[in-house]
Order: structure tokens, then C-alpha cells, then sequence
């Protein structure tokens, strides 16, 4: 048990060291200073060139949004057409047919919202060309897409009083190729020298130990797991996702892989201290996210390590844990440790099944999700975060009766009206999809049987994580779920679409606002805003949202399960 503590420390230990050097390489990059990785520039001029794109242009929020939005649509048209033809298109050695219209829609738009809510199974579900030319591409631009949307909003709270705000499209290139590209190259080597196959070969005939013959499904997987795992992407090549033995080896790749979903997001928070020159901000916000961080973490490793009390009455040896759902080769900690990494991001890799987790896990789970502050993904993580941070600063700022400001620049009405609608609409597609769904199968659980597996305390629980989870662009699920219907695959795209735009929207309008306001020098009379007094604050503040927000649902699902087991 010690060891297994000290295994997941370790990790987190190890990506704590990896990303402060790598939040100051990004400053530089965003900056546009020498960086180690000058040499990409010829590679990026030509991007532009081919492009037409003149990256020197500067643009107000209002260009920057109109830029994502129209690629993004551009790449979802993209997705649908090669996903509903697939079945006769190249690449697909293993015969698997195109998809429904539905279900087309359901994972064009998870992909490319950085989602990756699956419906589909993986090996089965998809031809090599659109794991290619659908989902790892879309894992790689949809990641790029948050980071760019951030540093937008870095650039907005400089020290100055302007409209430009630098140019999306550098933004969006240099993530690419500065940071997603090689060290997606170094994830993938690292887990192709350890088993996980690279080929567009199909599935390989073995024999087992009883002598069955097996078709085992290979294809280009090393590439695809190394940036939906840096990418915060989380969709699985195989349907078990990282729980798959080819797609998660060993503890070496365990550990890489948990490192690497979750660096960048810590990374982005230590690179907006760099790039403003405000390191204590960033250590505020490092210290509010990681208290949250560990509050999730702390009782689900608990709870997985001690095993579930209705088997230990049954007079069951429990000492590896609760292992229903989760690989021997990992551990029940490894397992706990990674659910909290992948719920508190918008990453939806598994590497056990979350269905299977104690009552009290599953809520942290989904707790994780719904706060959607606490590290999140790549750049929209802080975007999340910085409507509570407006929130508190008005707050805090009334309390004190000081004017609400914010790094120099003042907080005013449409700030926070932006803020508070950003904020309250996470709940909202939450809570309306889950009281919804709940409505129409209570209605008639005949016709809607194939819904749910588990009705009751546990079946609503799957309903609401269902939600959470494509609101928080996250991807996950209490699979339990029968989800392929056109009713989860169209319910959940819409809230997919809305939670993911209008998040990135509106904390870079707020950005937009602020830096064309006149630049405040700070005085005795101004908060301060990186302290850990204000850092409570900003706590006290998301809790008492998610408090408010998801504590009757909650106590209507794993609260009552939980209860139920003693």
C-alpha cells in the first residue's frame, strides 16, 4: 500500500518538475522570444505562405473568435464527410463500415471540441483513415485551439490599454509546432518501444494458451495515444481506451501517460505568471487549483484502496482494493489517481472503468468535472477559471468597499454579467440534459430499457455523469450507459458544442473589455490579487457555485448510493 502511495506521489512530483520549465518555455514562445525551437519557423513561414495568412497582423478578440469559429466549422464538415463514408474509403483493413449520420454528428463534434466522448468502440467503430485524418488530427487542433484562445487572454492583461491582441493563427501554428507535434513524438516512441503498435496493418490471427485463434486489432495507436493523452483529448484507438493492455503497456507508460495529460494544463498556469511577469498570480492560482485538486483525489484513493464493504460482509478478502473495473498491472491507487487527473482536465482517457468506482469516487469524479477550474485542459482549463476569478474579485472587492480590479484594470458591469453567464451555463446544460433524459425514461422505461444497466441511485448517477462530463468537454463515462441511441448522440453534441464555445468566448470578450481600459497603477487602495488570502477567496467561491449548483442531484445519485452500502 506504502508503494503504491509513493508511486502516484512520484508522478505527480515528476510533472510538477516538468512543468515550470515548460510554462517558462511557452511564455518565451507566446512572447516571441528566442526559444529552443527557432528552427521551426521555416516550417511555420511556409504554413502561412500556403495559407495566405499574414501572422503579423494583429487582431482585436472579436478576429480571434471569428478565426476559431471558422476553422472549427470548416474542420467539423471535414469529420462528417469522411466518417459517414469510411466504409469505402482507403485504409481500412479491418472492413469496419461508416457511420450513422447520428453518430457521425456525436463524433465530429466531440473530437473536435476536445471532448472525445465516445459512443463508438474504438477498433471496431473506426477505419485507419479516420483514426488518421478524423481523430488524431482533431485531437492535435482542438488541443491547439484552447492554448491559443488563452494566450489571447494573456495577451490582454498585459500593462497596457489596447485592442490588438497578437494573432490567432501564430498562436494556434506555434502550438503546434513548438509544443503538440515533438512532444507527441516523444510519447509515442517511448510507448512504441514498449508494445504499443504503430503499423496500417489489420488485425494479427494468434493463438492463445488454449489454443483459440484470436484477431488481435493493431494500427497506428502509439501516434494517436501520445497526443490524446498531451492533447487532454482522452478518446481511446480501443474501445477500453488506456485500460487496453496494448494501449497502456506497463507502469512506465501508466506513468508517462498521466504525466503527460495533465502537464500542459499546470504548464499554462506557470506560463501566464512568466508571461506577465506576475509569478505570485501564478502561484495563487497553482495553489487554489491544487487544493481542489487534492480535496478530489485524497477520498477516492481512499475509497478504491479499502475496498467496497457489501463484499467485505460477504467475507471477501479486499487487499489489492476495489479491482472491479480496474487492471492488476496498475493497482487500485495508479487507477484512483489517474480518474481525479483525467476528471479535474478535459481529458476523458481511462485507464480503469469509472462505472465500477465506490459511490464516493464517482462523485469526486464528477466533481472534478463540475467545478471544471482545477487545472482543466489545454489553456481552456484557465479560461474557466478566470470567470470565477472575476466573480471573486467583484465580490471581494465589495466586501472591502474598494473598487473591483484586476491586474490595473477595473471590473465593471459587463465583465461580470459575461462572468456569471459563463459560469451558470456549465450547471444549466448539466442539470436541464440530466433532468431531461431522467423525465423521458421515467416516463416510459419500457421503450428506453437499453439506457440504462443499472436504474436507481447508480442509473441516475450515469445520466448525470453523462452530462457532466460532455459539458466539461471532459469524455469519460460511467459506461453502464447505453449511450449509441440518436437521443444521447444529438442531446450530448448540442451541450458539447454550447459548453465548449461560449466558455472560450466569453472569458476572451471579458479579456477584450479590460484591455481597453486605462491601465491603474496599483495603490494602498487597490486589492491585491495574488495573495493567499485572495486565493481562499476565489476557493470559497468556486465551492459554494458547485455547492449550490449540483448538491441536490448529487445526493440524489452517489450521495444515496453511498449510504446504501451501509
Amino acid at each position: 500500500m506504502n508503494n503504491e502511495l509513493l508511486s502516484i506521489g512520484g508522478i505527480y512530483l515528476i510533472t510538477l518538475v516538468l512543468a515550470l520549465p515548460l510554462g517558462a518555455y511557452l511564455a518565451r514562445v507566446f512572447r516571441g522570444e528566442k526559444n529552443l525551437l527557432d528552427f521551426m519557423r521555416p516550417v511555420e513561414n511556409g504554413i502561412y505562405r500556403l495559407s495566405g495568412i499574414d501572422a503579423r497582423r494583429e487582431m482585436t478578440w472579436q478576429q480571434h473568435m471569428v478565426a476559431l469559429l471558422t476553422i472549427n466549422l470548416v474542420w467539423f464538415l471535414l469529420a462528417m464527410l469522411v466518417l459517414c463514408t469510411q466504409g469505402s474509403l482507403p485504409l481500412n483493413p479491418d472492413g469496419n463500415p461508416s457511420m450513422s449520420p447520428d453518430l457521425a454528428f456525436n463524433t465530429a463534434i466531440s473530437f473536435l471540441v476536445n471532448c472525445n466522448l465516445q459512443h463508438y468502440s474504438g477498433e471496431s467503430g473506426l477505419s485507419y483513415l479516420s483514426q488518421i485524418v478524423v481523430i488524431t488530427f482533431l485531437q492535435f487542433v482542438s488541443a491547439a485551439t484552447g492554448i491559443a484562445a488563452a494566450v489571447v487572454v494573456f495577451n490582454a492583461l498585459q500593462t497596457r490599454t489596447t485592442e490588438k491582441l497578437g494573432n490567432f493563427y501564430d498562436y494556434f501554428v506555434k502550438s503546434l509546432t513548438r509544443l503538440l507535434l515533438p512532444g507527441s513524438l516523444l510519447i509515442a516512441l517511448i510507448l512504441a518501444f514498449n508494445g504499443t503498435p504503430m503499423t496500417l496493418q489489420g488485425k494479427q490471427e494468434l493463438i492463445s494458451l488454449q489454443g483459440d485463434s484470436v484477431a488481435v486489432s493493431r494500427g497506428p495507436v502509439a501516434a494517436m495515444v501520445a497526443i490524446k493523452e498531451l492533447g487532454t483529448n482522452g478518446g481511446g484507438f480501443y474501445g477500453a481506451n488506456s485500460a487496453h493492455p496494448l494501449e497502456n503497456p506497463n507502469f512506465i507508460t501508466n506513468a508517462v501517460e498521466n504525466i503527460a495529460l495533465v502537464i500542459i494544463p499546470i504548464a499554462m498556469v506557470f506560463a501566464l505568471g512568466f508571461y506577465l511577469k506576475r509569478r505570485k498570480l501564478a502561484y495563487m492560482i497553482f495553489g487554489v487549483m491544487t487544493v481542489g485538486f487534492v480535496a478530489l483525489l485524497a477520498p477516492t484513493v481512499y475509497y478504491e484502496m479499502h475496498g467496497n464493504p457489501a463484499i467485505s460482509k460477504l467475507g471477501v478478502d479486499q487487499a489489492l482494493g476495489a479491482m472491479e473495473g480496474k487492471e492488476i498491472r496498475l493497482g487500485a491507487a495508479a487507477s484512483a489517481y489517474w480518474s481525479i487527473t483525467n476528471t479535474i482536465i478535459s481529458c476523458g482517457s481511462v485507464n480503469s472503468m469509472h462505472d465500477s468506482f465506490m459511490p464516493i469516487s464517482g462523485m469526486s469524479q464528477m466533481l472534478g468535472m463540475m467545478t471544471n477550474a482545477f487545472y482543466g485542459g489545454c489553456g481552456v482549463g484557465l479560461l474557466n477559471f478566470f470567470a470565477y476569478l472575476i466573480i471573486a474579485v467583484f465580490i471581494a472587492g465589495l466586501m472591502v468597499g474598494r473598487t473591483p480590479e484586476l491586474l490595473g484594470k477595473k471590473i465593471e458591469a459587463r465583465e461580470m454579467k459575461i462572468a456569471v453567464i459563463v459560469t451558470l451555463l456549465h450547471p444549466l446544460l448539466i442539470l436541464a440534459g440530466t433532468a431531461l433524459t431522467a423525465h423521458l425514461y421515467a416516463g416510459n422505461p419500457t421503450e428506453y430499457a437499453g439506457w440504462l444497466a443499472n436504474p436507481g441511485y447508480h442509473g441516475f448517477s450515469e445520466i448525470l455523469y453523462e452530462f457532466t462530463s460532455a459539458s466539461a468537454n471532459n469524455g469519460s463515462g460511467f459506461e453502464g450507459l447505453g449511450d449509441n441511441t440518436p437521443w444521447w448522440n444529438i442531446s450530448t453534441g448540442v451541450v458539447l458544442l454550447l459548453a465548449r464555445f461560449l466558455p472560450i468566448v466569453g472569458p476572451v470578450a471579458i479579456a477584450g473589455l479590460l484591455a481597453r481600459k486605462k491601465y491603474v497603477p496599483e495603490s494602498a487602495g487597490t486589492l491585491p490579487a495574488d495573495t493567499a488570502t485572495f486565493g481562499v477567496m476565489v476557493l470559497a467561491v468556486i465551492v459554494i457555485i458547485a455547492a449550490l449548483a449540483f448538491f441536490p442531484a448529487l445526493a440524489l445519485g452517489p450521495l444515496a448510493e453511498h449510504f446504501s452500502l451501509y
